[in-house]
């Protein structure tokens, strides 16, 4: 094994221990929708609650914004290619939606699947999505084992 094997490999090893335990938000999503029901819902809120309670992090999907040009959300960026902003998917209904993956796996099971990520604390994800208007809420795993949290959900996971 050369250098750059062990170093890919300790960078590998390092976004895995990051994520370890979102395998829980997946078991509990895939649960969800085999048996669609109230009490599964709370249970899959709940898993998901015990994760950002204990710092757990999520994948997000980030794109560069374009100099001068309106974003999903209608702003201008004056970044001039600076800063990036979250991925945003439209549902058929002509709303927009954050998404965000559990694991490295729900991210490369999408269409898209050349994108720029990056990994993010599970509670400041949520308080972002709620401050941001022009967004319904956050989509969990959007390929596979999903879950859409709409803004009531969120709460109800933070407590707010």
């Amino acid at each position: 094994m050369n250098n750059n094997d062990k170093k890919n490999n300790h960078n590998n090893e390092l976004k895995d221990n990051e994520l370890t335990g979102n395998e829980f938000i997946e078991n509990a999503i895939e649960a969800l929708q085999k048996e669609p029901s109230e009490e599964m819902l709370a249970h899959t809120l709940t898993v998901i609650r015990r994760r950002m309670n204990d710092n757990g992090q999520l994948i997000i999907a980030v794109e560069p914004p374009m100099p001068g040009q309106p974003s999903e959300h209608g702003k201008i960026s004056s970044q001039q290619g600076y800063g990036l902003k979250l991925k945003a998917v439209k549902t058929a209904d002509e709303k927009l939606w954050w998404t965000a993956f559990t694991s490295f796996d729900e991210e490369v099971k999408g269409a898209d699947s050349v994108m720029s990520t990056f990994m993010t604390d599970i509670r400041k994800l949520f308080d972002a999505a709620l401050k941001v208007d022009e967004i319904e809420g956050i989509i969990l795993n959007p390929w596979n084992r999903t879950i859409m949290l709409d803004k009531k959900l969120i709460k109800i996971i933070i407590g707010a």
